[in-house]
């Protein structure tokens, strides 16, 4: 019915038709189309035998038609009662009784799996197969286990220990290998979307290794696997969360994003969040949630508002939408992932001798107050009332027309009483030969009353102040402007020194108008990593208004001020999290011109007036008189540079005095710069991650109609699927709730899921094969009892990973022969769903490319770190249009195990793609197996499997240096075990060595053919002690091995 029936007469309430519904018994009854115990009489009976091309079930043409064998059975069930049942894997898992030990001497229950195994087997009347050999044995496990094959210590090991304990003892071994680790983080990744890469447009790097790292630590520390969850879906909401819990919510960022120009950072912010929501459904409960974007799912219990509602879940972060096209700063929120704990260390101290010294300082105000009174005295001329001669002559330092040359005067001083070269630059009062630029001719209008000129605007008109302005976030500067407004602004920026706009995520400061009001904007990556403030009173229209903006170097929204005419203004805070430069710092490593769009100009970030890139211009307005400060001005400052000539109170100046005058003043906040820049100068060198961060207040979520983004339909808040057991009231409803809601013990999915795919991992198929879909459209499980008892018995456990992996691999089902007692088997269960034999699959990309690596010898050790960049065909990024370069690595970079290779998502390493690897564009629950032609070229020509065919080789000949039949069958023998794991039958021999003696001959005959083998391909060194005849031909037998099953399979 789910096949056949449910899209038109399903969940999906937009689709349905003749408002009918056959997933709710009730529904279907009351409409006749149902009579239970009469399937003569029932409509749907009626319809589905019907030869009416008008009145038959399924339509014509609406998918695949009823067989007689589905229509009879739809017959039998309504005539038996039209019982209906939920759905099994939404059905908490019930404990089964284990089946009685029926083990036989070549088949004992050495676990309940065998038990339920041997149940169904018995059931079927099938025989399991006969134990593998150990040798099979051997390599099978140690590839599931580790990725990597045994070594011929190992395997000599093994064939010797004949204790009744000799499958446990490798099965620990193999489990406390660091390999361990690896192995099992590179199936996560598939889930978690991995990749070095953002995956859309111009695909620029970015940093993800740090997350890779954690999870190969997770499992190398047997995180128990509700904490694996736990910290993935929510490790930043827990009480104090350090690095370690924080670094695993990275696997809520690794989604695809777009930066290209044009895009709308709304519209791709919610997909962002749609594809957490699919990412999450799929990985942790098994189910095709994304079917629920448009519409109500047309098979399962799934709504839109349950789609949208779990979506509210992920939705409450500070992030833009798009990446940088001008900057590989990493999209906020974020965290650093320091080189040591020393470093961490270290910045937590400098925060907190910042923090102390900044309370310190406030702390002299009382006693400072005192010193102000008495320098006030002391300054004041004798017998005579007003401000004492030291502001006397401060407030001479802002007459006008220009400022006095001063070291208290503005930096830079823009004015327009006359434009120079051709209409195209302007005068800088303070520099003259650091003169403004005009992007194009610009017109004069009247100034502010008594300041003559001053430049209009008409939208695609601006210009440049180059070596002007160039602040960082721990710099205190301030900027003042004279503004008009001839119409209404909804958004315009003034006065910035940025590559475009800080929505674009570039990094800068601002002052800008939106909706008539000033704003005043600092980021290295907005919004998530910014400060800003804006004006809550709007300019006057028609009026010329003096605008004033100072920060005071502490990278906080509270530094920030707004001034109007001379008056600071009442602001509401827009964000107040910036902690890293606003700069572009390239000696610092946060800039690399081959990552960024238009990577030339990096070096022109000027300080500019009335337009930008991806930003609505000034127009229809006019500035003047452009000063920069560098220093936060205080309020009797601001003031007199407004004009504001008449004296101020004494009280007013006080702030001024503790900047200029007071010693200890002066004193700690010289400290506090300090350790500031020590600060800000530590995290620009530092790794840095995305990571997820909750916003307060937090953003209201709404159903998108049809999914379109900017179609937003009714209010939800965070919830869980209505057809799973509810959230416990005691769990917040945000990430943390919903992370410990996917492990609790009443949860159906979450245990079943995981256990699947760890069997998935072992035998190459789930119990129930669909892994990513436990819906009505996914396959049933071919052991349900089995599968049950597995979720329980983890759960049970502890979530143990390392443990449940134990059971099966010394269970008796896997220690199985790959060969069926029956071969007619292997046509009436090619998949082998009864487990009547042992895994016989192709290994994966990853462990074929391990495999030769370790086997030569040529493997470099190592765990974690950053990607690199083995062997691949020159020319293929900037083919494929990436628009990147791949520069091959050199050293142990060429070595390191698959795992840590670039991938470029969207063109991830070829060798590994053409076996059946996914792009990691999008989670990918299980991969596609394949067998093309390009996988043979692949294991017989690339450059890294023809090398370490070489170095194995070399290694052969140095053992076994002679040319008789003695030592080729040495080497024959010894290549075949290091790459199968077994020896070769005496026929297999023979014919290896007969290779080899073939290919002797042949290279004997072309010995510049036998060093162009040797010489041209790869990094390493060839011994040139050895003969080349010999390496060459040896070499030649090797490549023939490594596309033998027993090399490219488990057997």
């Amino acid at each position: 019915m789910s096949r056949h029936c449910l899209n038109c007469h399903g969940p999906d309430s937009v689709k349905r038709k003749a408002d009918l519904r056959l997933d709710i018994r009730e529904n279907a009854v009351e409409t006749g189309a149902i009579i239970p115990g009469q399937s003569a009489t029932s409509e749907m009976v009626v319809r589905i035998l019907s030869d009416d091309p008008e009145e038959t079930m399924p339509p014509p043409g609406k998918g695949e038609p009823l067989t007689m064998a589905e229509k009879e059975l739809l017959r039998r069930w309504i005539d038996e009662g039209a019982h209906y049942q939920v759905h099994w894997a939404f059905l908490q898992p019930q404990a089964p009784p284990v089946p009685e030990n029926t083990g036989t001497p070549d088949f004992p229950a050495r676990s309940p799996i065998d038990a339920f195994v041997k149940a169904k087997l018995d059931q079927k009347g099938i025989q399991p197969a006969p134990p593998a050999d150990r040798e099979h044995w051997l390599r099978r496990v140690t590839m599931d286990l580790t990725g990597l094959p045994p070594t011929l210590t190992q395997i000599d090991a093994f064939l010797a220990d004949l204790s009744e304990t000799a499958f446990e003892t490798v099965v620990d071994r193999l489990l406390a290998s660091q390999a361990y680790g690896e192995r099992m983080a590179n199936d996560w990744l598939d889930l978690a979307r991995y990749g070095d890469t953002y995956g859309r447009h111009e695909d620029f790097d970015c940093v993800t290794w740090p997350y890779r790292d954690w999870v190969i630590g997770a499992f190398n520390e047997n995180l128990p696997y509700d904490q694996f969850v736990l910290l993935q879906t929510a490790g930043d909401l827990l009480p104090n969360p350090t690095l370690h819990e924080i670094v695993p919510t990275a696997f809520n960022r690794l989604h695809v994003q777009m930066n290209e120009a044009g895009s709308n950072e709304e519209e791709f912010r919610c997909e962002h969040v749609s594809d957490r929501v699919k990412t999450n459904a799929a990985t942790f409960m098994g189910l095709t949630m994304e079917c629920c974007k448009c519409h109500d799912h047309k098979f399962d219990p799934l709504s839109m508002k349950d789609y949208y509602s779990m979506g509210a879940f992920f939705d409450n972060i500070d992030e833009l939408g798009l990446y940088c096209r001008f900057t590989n700063g990493i999209p906020p929120p974020s965290t650093f992932v320091y080189k040591d704990a020393a470093e961490e260390a270290l910045r937590a101290d400098l925060l907190r001798q910042i923090e102390g010294k900044v309370n310190a300082r406030e702390a002299l105000k009382a006693e400072a107050e005192t010193r102000f009174q008495a320098w006030l005295k002391e300054h004041r001329p004798p017998s005579r009332s007003g401000p004492p001669s030291a502001l006397t002559r401060l407030v001479g330092l802002f007459s006008k027309p220009r400022p006095a040359a001063t070291g208290a005067s503005p930096v830079d001083y823009f004015n327009f009483e006359e434009l120079l070269d051709d209409r195209r630059g302007f005068t800088n009062v303070v520099r003259p030969d650091s003169k403004g630029e005009l992007i194009k001719k610009a017109r004069l209008v009247e100034g502010p009353q008594g300041l003559g000129k001053a430049l209009g605007f008409n939208g695609d008109n601006g210009g440049t102040m180059s070596h002007s302005g160039e602040f960082g976030r721990t710099d205190p500067f301030s900027l003042a402007v004279w503004v008009k407004l001839d119409i209404p602004v909804d958004e315009a920026v003034i006065l910035h020194r940025t590559r475009s706009a800080l929505e674009a995520a570039h990094r800068g400061y601002e002052i800008s108008i939106e909706n008539n009001q000033p704003v005043f904007r600092m980021a290295h990556f907005w919004p998530g990593n910014g400060i800003g403030i804006r004006a809550v009173q709007a300019l006057t229209v028609g009026k010329w208004t003096h605008l004033a903006a100072t920060y005071d170097g502490s990278s906080k929204a509270a530094g920030m001020k707004l001034y109007v005419d001379g008056q600071p203004v009442e602001c509401k805070v827009e964000r107040d999290h910036l902690y890293k430069d606003i700069l572009y710092l390239q000696e610092w490593g946060d800039f690399d011109p081959e990552q960024v769009a238009d990577a030339n100009v990096v070096e022109n970030v000027y300080l500019t007036l009335g337009g930008r890139i991806n930003s609505k211009g000034f127009r229809e307005g006019a500035l003047d008189e452009i000063q920069v400060f560098d220093r936060e001005l205080t309020p009797p400052e601001v003031a007199h540079v407004h004009g504001d000539l008449e004296d101020r109170a004494e009280a007013e100046w006080f702030a001024w005095y503790l900047r200029e005058i007071d010693e200890p003043w002066r004193q700690l906040s010289g400290e506090i710069k300090a350790l500031r820049d020590r600060e800000n100068q530590l995290v620009s060198g530092c790794v840095e991650l995305m990571v997820m961060k909750e916003m307060s207040p937090r953003r209201q979520t709404y159903v998108l109609e049809r999914g379109q983004w900017n179609k937003r339909g009714a209010p939800v808040s965070p919830a869980t699927p209505a057809v799973l057991p509810p959230m416990p009231q005691e769990y917040p409803r945000n990430r943390l709730g919903f992370g410990k809601w996917l492990t609790d013990g009443h949860h159906p999915l979450t245990a079943r899921v995981a256990v699947n795919r760890l069997w998935q991992t072992f035998f190459g198929k789930g119990i129930v094969g669909t892994s990513e879909d436990f819906g009505t459209q996914g396959e049933l499980p071919s052991h349900p009892e089995l599968l049950d008892w597995l979720a329980l018995h983890f759960q049970d456990t502890g979530w143990n990973v390392k443990a449940l992996c134990r059971e099966i691999a010394l269970s008796s089902t896997y220690r199985q022969s790959s060969l069926p007692r029956d071969r007619k088997l292997l046509v009436e269960d090619p998949e082998n769903r009864m487990l009547a034999r042992g895994p016989r699959n192709r290994l994966t990309a990853e462990q074929l490319r391990d495999q030769v690596l370790a086997v030569s010898g040529l493997l470099a050790g190592g765990i974690g770190g950053p990607s690199v960049k083995p062997y691949q065909p020159a020319g293929l990024w900037e083919e494929g249009g990436t628009q990147h370069s791949y520069h091959v690595d050199t050293g142990i970079g060429l070595y390191r195990r698959s795992l840590y290779t670039f991938w470029r998502k969207t063109m991830a390493p070829p060798s590994m793609t053409i076996f059946d690897a996914p792009s990691r564009e999008f989670c990918q629950v299980r991969r596609q197996r394949s067998a093309n032609p390009l996988q043979a070229l692949v294991v017989q020509n690339d450059p890294q499997y023809v090398e370490a065919a070489r170095v194995l080789a070399e290694k052969l000949v140095r053992d076994h240096p002679g040319t008789g039949p003695q030592d080729d069958a040495c080497r024959a023998v010894l290549a075949f075990r290091a790459l199968t794991g077994c020896r070769p039958s005496p026929e297999q021999q023979t014919l290896l060595a007969g290779f080899l003696a073939d290919a002797r001959a042949r290279y004997a005959a072309e010995t510049s053919a036998a060093r162009d083998l040797l010489e041209k391909n790869g990094d390493s060194k060839s011994d040139a002690a050895l003969s080349p005849v010999e390496v060459a031909a040896t070499t030649v037998m090797v490549r023939m091995l490594f596309g033998y099953d027993g090399c490219l399979c488990k057997l």
